[in-house]
């Protein structure tokens, strides 16, 4: 009787403990770790990290390549490095960085190039030098190259021979400002002949507040900026997502028990890429198995044949892999993926991608590399799909007083005030606002975010003061988020003057000062809008004609090349609507507010009276053409992909 009473005890206690996780979300936030925990976290390591001298991320590989000399580190295609042979190769070039170029300590160096391993070893080449990279996304030319490397105030720009056709166009802007240009490729790499180790003093006395490099975001000034990382952050984002995903040499779900394997074809460029796939593996020993690019033919055939158990993603590319036809080889559903980690699986992709891949685990986050915290969603069923993350009690005794999200005019981006109070007015659950998040010990403010490089005046736009209360400071992440009651977090949209297309960040004013510059525009007003079957938004150009010119006479063909002469691809835009007049607010500030709403839906447009033509440049095309309502139907029946 005893036993059973003491069973049914213990069967209740257990129950009880099981509604208590399920309802405050207990052990997601231990696991998750709140921000109080983080930090506390984070400076005991940057403490242990200073003391021995060690504040790199290239001395986690020179600690594998001493203890752990024959693990693989690297799958690229048909090659394989392991830690010992590619901390040898950093050496080399290391070393060619040093001897032929003469590069300073804590000089920052741009770099400018595609997936490749000779990428990485120029990237800890620079890190074993005390040297700094500035990561030039690959696609750039023209100004936006220019404006890039010129901010970094590098020496050189460092390119791979497959970027020479997008360089070369810009040589004679970049030697005016004293930047010389150097290409490399595998052949060049593989040939030097230099000692592996380069000078010590070189990795001494290096500081946690010290840059670590520049990786480029489009903001509201139109024009790249470079995000300061800083040492200590970029070790403890490593060893953080390191920890969160329970990274081993010993995986629990490969086969062989190896080490786990993160295959990554996002760009190396970009933050997801580095600070979520290559420090964390790095951090833990582990490997990556990198593809020069995203491509849906060859991603599942890679995954297979390298034994991956995670694969990183963004939305996007989800979305093309659920939309391609099954493979005959059935490779798509035999690998050993258990875990998908990224961001942006959108919410009719979320489950379709779980079940026609055979992925249990789709581990979305939402971060970004110019912002503070972050929200994970380790997801494993149903509750808490399409979320970015999920709070808990736990979560909202150690955080809320320092995250809140606050409601916005969406047309002016403006915060909404108390009329009573002046303060800002905090978001109920369910309603979408800006996160924002609380310094509080404003003397670290530097630390905590050093801003762009070179570049104040966005670096202090990010911050604002008086919030909630007098002398508070807040930093706005420029991101509208909304939390239901369960403490599930979405993500609701981009505030502010870029938009999200193809995986890259498209700056708004940047689109419009180069359709400002063709001759027949007098103004512009560029927004991404939300069309179907793809996920982010694309870009429309709103457009008044120059005087004189009317449809009929506009160089529709020389507007497209002029778009995609001066622009990456991805950022030319493929709507264009000639309105007009532009709106604008009392205080002329340019309304987005309708454009978006109404995007390029032919209905829409039809109901609210639009008398407005659309043009678009159709997938392959190469002049903007009539868009109406049959290139509409065909849009939105799936029939056109872009």
């Amino acid at each position: 009787m005893a036993l059973t009473t003491a069973a049914a005890g213990l069967a209740a206690a257990t129950l009880g403990a099981m509604y208590a996780d399920a309802k405050f979300l207990i052990r997601h936030d231990l696991t998750s770790g709140s921000l109080a925990n983080l930090s506390t976290a984070a400076v005991k390591f940057t403490e242990e990290r200073m003391k021995d001298d060690r504040m790199l991320v290239y001395h986690n590989f020179e600690h594998w390549a001493q203890h752990t000399p024959n693990s693989i580190f690297l799958v690229f295609e048909d090659r394989t490095y392991t830690y010992k042979q590619f901390f040898q190769q950093i050496g080399r070039v290391g070393n060619w960085l040093l001897q032929e170029l003469d590069i300073q300590k804590h000089e920052i160096v741009a770099i400018d190039g595609g997936n490749t391993p000779e990428y990485l070893m120029l990237w800890f080449g620079l890190e074993s030098i005390g040297a700094c990279p500035a990561f030039i996304n690959c696609n750039l030319t023209k100004d936006p190259l220019v404006h890039s490397v010129k901010i970094c105030e590098s020496r050189y720009l460092i390119a791979e021979e497959d970027v020479r056709s997008l360089v070369e166009p810009c040589r004679t802007q970049l030697e005016a400002n004293g930047i010389k240009i150097a290409y490399y490729n595998e052949t060049f790499l593989k040939s030097l002949t230099y000692g592996t180790a380069t000078p010590a003093d070189r990795r001494s006395g290096i500081l946690p507040t010290d840059t670590s490099g520049l990786i480029y975001t489009s903001g509201t000034t139109g024009l790249p900026k470079g995000t300061v990382m800083l040492r200590g952050r970029e070790l403890n984002v490593g060893r953080g997502t390191s920890l969160y995903l329970g990274l081993s040499q010993k995986s629990k779900t490969r086969k062989d028990r190896g080490p786990d394997r993160m295959y990554t074809c996002l760009p190396l460029y970009h933050g997801a890429a580095h600070g979520l796939c290559l420090t964390p593996s790095i951090h833990a020993g582990t490997t990556v198995v990198l593809s020069r690019k995203f491509s849906h033919s060859k991603l599942w055939p890679e995954v297979h044949a390298s034994g991956s158990n995670i694969l990183q993603y963004v939305g996007e590319l989800c979305r093309y892999l659920v939309n391609a036809p099954p493979r005959p080889d059935k490779l798509d559903r035999t690998h050993q993926v258990t875990m998908a980690w990224g961001n942006g699986m959108r919410p009719d992709v979320w489950e379709p991608f779980r079940q026609r891949f055979n992925i249990p685990i789709i581990n979305e986050l939402y971060a970004a590399t110019d912002g503070l915290g972050g929200s994970f969603n380790y997801n494993a069923g149903p509750f808490g799909v399409n979320a970015i993350g999920k709070r808990g009690l736990i979560w909202h005794l150690a955080n809320h007083k320092n995250e809140k999200r606050i409601k916005m005019d969406v047309d002016t981006e403006e915060i909404t005030r108390d009329p009573t109070t002046g303060f800002a007015i905090e978001c109920a659950p369910g309603e979408p606002g800006q996160v924002v998040h609380r310094l509080v010990d404003q003397s670290t403010k530097d630390y905590i975010f050093k801003g762009y490089y070179n570049n104040k005046e966005a670096s202090e736009k990010r911050w604002i003061y008086n919030l909630f209360e007098k002398g508070d400071m807040w930093f706005k992440s420029g991101d509208m988020q909304r939390q239901d009651p369960d403490g599930a977090v979405y993500f609701v949209d981009r505030l502010g003057d870029t938009f999200r297309w193809k995986s890259e960040n498209v700056s708004t004013n940047e689109v419009a000062d180069v359709f400002g510059q063709y001759p027949s525009i007098a103004e512009t007003n560029v927004v991404g809008v939300q069309i179907p079957h793809a996920d982010g938004r694309c870009g429309l150009a709103a457009i008044v004609l120059a005087e004189g010119v009317t449809e009929e006479n506009m160089n529709w063909r020389g507007l497209a090349a002029h778009a995609v002469g001066s622009l990456p691809r991805y950022a030319v835009p493929i709507f264009v609507r000639v309105m007009k007049q532009l709106d604008y607010t009392g205080t002329f500030k340019i309304q987005k507010g309708k454009l978006k709403q109404q995007g390029v839906d032919m209905g829409k447009l039809e109901a609210a009276g639009e008398k407005d033509n659309v043009y678009w440049l159709p997938p392959n095309g190469n002049a903007y053409v009539p868009f109406r309502r049959k290139e509409w139907e065909e849009l939105k029946a799936g029939r056109v992909k872009l």
